[in-house]
C-alpha cells in the first residue's frame, strides 16, 4: 500500500485513520513472543507508522479524542480541534431525528445539556420518539438532569474496559443509561442482546452469533453441539415437528423484535446485507462499563466466547470464507479472557482455530500470538499430554516456522511427536502429522537427509493406513519431492510431483491451494532441469489462480511470483525478472520482515538478476547485505548462507580481475 500510494502516477488520495486513541500501536515495533522484536534488525515488521506515505499528492487525516496521542504523530500546527456542533446545527439534527410529529419545545435546553454531541442527540431523540406521547422533550430533560448519581457510579468504576476518561462523553453515558433502563423494563431480552453484542468487533456482527443467549450457568453442554439457534429453552419440550416449526418461528420473531428495539434506540444499525450489524464504539464501551458495574461482565463475556466457538471453524480450505468473516471477532476475543475454567477452554478453542486460519493466510504474527495464548492455558488446565494441548503446541510450532524461527519450531515438534508416539502409536495419523511437521523444519534448516528419512516413513505409512490418493498422503509425497529437488534428484522429484498433481486435481480440484502448490513444485523442478518454457507455463497459471484464491500478497502467491522471476532470469529477460523480484521483496518486507528467510531469498534472487543484467556493483552490495543477515538469522552453515557466500566471493573475484586488467600496463 505504501509503495502504491507514493507512486506519483497515481491520482490524489486521502487516507483516514479513525479513532486513534492509542498511537502506541502505530509507533511501537511489533514484537513476537518471549520479547523477541519483530522489526528490521530482529523480526517481522517495521513500526506501522513507517508505512504511512509522505508525498505531495496524498493527505492523511487522523481522528482521535486525545491531543496527547495526536502529538505523538503530528506537530502542534497540524492539529485541528473539532468542537461540538454549533447550537443551530444541533437543533437542526434534533429536529430531523425527532420528526415533525414531536413537539420540539425544550430542544434548545436539551441540546445544551447534551453538549451538542451528535450521538447523544441521536440517542435522546430515539428514546423520545419510541415513547411517543408518554415522553416529551421537557420530560426527557428532567430525567437526564436527575441521573448524575447513576452516571457517577458508572464513571467511577475503575475497570479496564474503557481505558480513557469520559469528560466529553458523560452525556452519552446518561442518554445510553436512560434508554437502556427503559429497554430493561419493557423488554429484558433486548437488553440481553445488547449485552452480548458489546463484546464483538463493532462491525460485521453476524446474526447467527447472537441468537443463542442461554445463561452459561444453566448449560454445560459442549457449544459445538448446541447450535440449534436462539432461545433453545423455549422449544426444548416440543417433539412434534409442526410444533417445533411454530416454536422456531416464534423464536425468530422474538429475535427480530429485539433487534428492532435496539435499532429504534440507535444502539445498533443493520448492514445492507441484512444479516450483520454494527455498533458505535461508545455504545459498546458504555454497555461494557454498565455490565462491569453491575457484576454481569463475566456472564456475557462467557456467552460471547461460547457462541463464537460454536460458529468458528478450523482453518481448512473449505472453511476459509466463514473464518474470514469471523476472524475480526476472534481478534476481539483475545482481549476477553474469561475467569471460569470451562469458559477458558472455550476461549482457547476460539484462539486455536483463529490461529490456524491466520497461519494458512500467512499472518504469522497473529497466528503466533493466538496460538501461544491457547497453548499456555491448555497446558495449565489440561496438562502437557492432552490432545488439545498437543494441537496447540503444534500450532505454535507452525507459527514459528512461518516466522522463520525454525530452531524454536523444531523443539516443539519433537516434543509433540514423542508424546504422540507414546500415547497413540507411531502410525497414528496425528503422530504422522507431527513427524511431517518436523521433517518440514529439517528441510527449512537444510538438513535434507533427516527430512528425507522422516518423509519416506510418513508417506509409506499413510499409503498403507489412508490410501495412495488421500490428501494427507499426497501432501507427504509433495514434501518428499521438495526434498528430492533440494538434493538435486530432479527425476525422482518430477515423478512424484506429476503423480501428486493428477491425483490432487481429481480429489481436490484444479484450483485447490494444495493442487496449486503441487503445480508450483513441478514448475520448480522443470526450472532446475532447464526446461524454461514448461516452467513458465505452469508458473503463470499458478500465479493467476493463487491471486484469485489466496490474494496477491499471500506467501504462496509471492513464492510463485519469485519462481516466475527466476525462470525469466534464466531466459535472459532481465527487466521482467527485476520487476517481479522487486515486487516480491517489498511485499515480503512488509508482510514478513526485512530479515525473514523468505525476504532474504528474495534479496538473493534480485542480486542475481542485477548481476545478469550488468548491474554488477549493485548486485555485490545487495548480496553483501543478504549474506550478513543470512549468517545472523540462518547460521553460517545453512545451505542458503553457503550458496550466497560462494556467489559473493565469485563476484568479488570477477571485480578484482577487471580492476587488475585495467591497471596492468599493456605488453610491449
Amino acid at each position: 500500500m505504501h509503495d502504491w500510494l507514493r507512486d506519483d502516477k497515481k491520482r490524489k488520495w486521502v487516507l483516514i485513520l479513525d479513532n486513534i486513541d492509542d498511537a502506541g500501536f502505530l509507533k511501537t515495533r511489533r514484537s513476537g513472543q518471549d520479547g523477541i522484536t519483530s522489526g528490521i534488525e530482529g523480526g517481522n515488521s517495521w513500526p506501522l507508522v513507517s508505512y504511512l506515505p509522505q508525498c505531495p499528492h496524498g493527505s492523511i487525516l487522523i481522528t482521535t479524542r486525545s491531543k496527547a496521542e495526536a502529538l505523538k504523530l503530528v506537530g502542534h500546527d497540524d492539529i485541528m480541534k473539532v468542537d461540538s456542533m454549533e447550537k443551530r446545527e444541533a437543533l437542526k439534527l434534533f429536529g430531523r431525528k425527532l420528526g415533525p410529529e414531536v413537539d420540539n419545545d425544550g430542544t434548545d435546553d436539551l441540546a445544551s445539556e447534551l453538549e451538542s454531541i451528535p450521538l447523544a442527540i441521536t440517542q435522546a431523540a430515539a428514546y423520545i420518539r419510541e415513547k411517543g406521547s408518554r415522553c416529551s422533550v421537557r420530560q426527557y430533560l428532567q430525567e437526564f438532569q436527575k441521573n448524575d448519581r447513576k452516571k457517577e457510579r458508572l464513571l467511577g468504576n475503575k475497570g479496564g474496559m474503557v481505558r480513557r476518561d469520559w469528560e466529553a462523553e458523560n452525556c452519552i453515558i446518561i442518554t445510553w443509561q436512560i434508554s437502556f433502563k427503559y429497554i430493561q423494563t419493557t423488554r429484558q431480552s433486548a437488553a440481553e442482546l445488547l449485552s452480548l453484542m458489546c463484546f464483538f468487533d463493532r462491525q460485521g456482527i453476524p446474526d447467527t452469533l447472537l441468537r443463542n443467549r442461554n445463561d452459561q450457568r444453566d448449560s454445560a453442554q459442549d457449544p459445538q453441539h448446541n447450535s440449534e439457534g436462539s432461545w433453545a429453552k423455549y422449544d426444548a419440550e416440543h417433539n412434534d415437528h409442526e410444533e417445533d416449526d411454530i416454536s422456531q418461528s416464534s423464536t425468530d420473531d422474538e429475535f427480530e423484535d429485539d433487534v428492532s428495539i435496539l435499532r429504534h434506540f440507535s444502539f445498533i444499525s443493520a448492514n445492507k446485507d441484512g444479516t450483520t450489524f454494527e455498533m458505535h464504539r461508545l455504545v459498546q464501551l458504555a454497555t461494557r462499563r454498565w455490565l462491569e458495574a453491575n457484576g454481569q461482565i463475566e456472564r456475557w463475556k462467557q456467552q460471547f466466547i461460547k457462541n463464537l466457538d460454536a460458529e468458528l471453524l478450523t482453518g481448512e480450505y473449505e472453511n476459509w470464507e466463514r473464518c474470514q468473516a469471523l476472524f475480526p471477532h476472534a481478534q476481539s476475543a483475545v482481549a476477553q479472557r474469561p475467569k471460569e475454567p470451562d469458559s477458558l477452554i472455550d476461549w482457547t478453542s476460539v484462539l486455536y482455530k483463529a490461529a490456524w486460519y491466520a497461519w494458512t493466510m500467512g499472518r504469522g504474527i497473529e497466528a503466533e500470538t493466538m496460538a501461544v495464548y491457547a497453548m499456555k492455558v491448555r497446558t495449565k488446565i489440561l496438562g502437557n499430554e492432552h490432545d488439545n494441548t498437543l494441537n496447540s503446541i503444534a500450532m505454535v510450532g507452525l507459527a514459528y516456522s512461518l516466522n522463520g524461527r525454525w530452531d524454536n519450531a523444531e523443539k516443539l515438534f519433537v516434543q509433540v511427536m514423542e508424546t504422540r508416539k507414546t500415547k497413540l502409536g507411531a502410525d497414528h495419523p496425528s503422530t504422522l502429522t507431527s513427524m511431517a511437521n518436523l521433517a518440514s523444519t529439517y528441510r527449512n534448516q537444510g538438513r535434507w537427509d533427516n527430512a528425507e528419512k522422516l518423509e519416506v516413513q510418513v508417506m509409506e505409512t499413510r499409503k498403507t493406513k489412508l490410501g495412495a490418493d488421500h490428501p494427507s498422503t499426497l501432501t507427504s509425497m509433495a514434501n518428499l519431492a521438495s526434498t528430492y529437488r533440494s538434493q538435486g534428484r530432479w527425476d525422482d522429484a518430477e515423478k512424484l510431483e506429476v503423480q501428486v498433481i493428477e491425483m490432487s486435481k481429481t480429489k481436490l480440484g484444479a484450483d485447490h491451494p494444495s493442487t496449486l502448490t503441487s503445480m508450483a513444485n513441478l514448475a520448480s523442478t522443470y526450472r532446475s532441469q532447464g526446461r524454461w518454457d514448461d516452467a513458465k507455463k505452469l508458473e503463470v497459471q499458478v500465479i493467476e489462480m493463487s491471486k484469485t484464491k489466496l490474494g496477491a500478497d499471500h506467501p504462496s502467491t509471492l513464492t510463485s511470483m519469485a519462481n516466475l522471476a527466476s525462470t525469466l532470469r534464466n531466459q535472459g529477460r532481465w527487466d521482467d525478472a527485476e520487476k517481479l523480484d522487486v515486487q516480491v521483496i517489498e511485499t515480503r518486507k512488509t508482510k514478513l520482515g526485512a530479515d525473514h528467510p523468505s525476504t532474504l531469498t528474495s534479496m538473493n534472487n534480485l542480486a542475481f538478476t542485477w548481476k545478469g543484467s550488468g548491474k554488477k556493483i549493485e548486485a555485490v552490495r545487495l548480496m553483501e547485505d543478504c549474506v550478513r543477515v543470512q549468517k545472523h538469522v540462518l547460521g553460517v552453515n545453512h545451505p542458503d548462507s553457503i550458496s550466497s557466500c560462494t556467489a559473493l566471493d565469485a563476484w568479488k573475484a570477477e571485480q578484482e580481475d577487471v580492476i587488475l586488467s585495467i591497471q596492468r600496463p599493456a605488453d610491449r
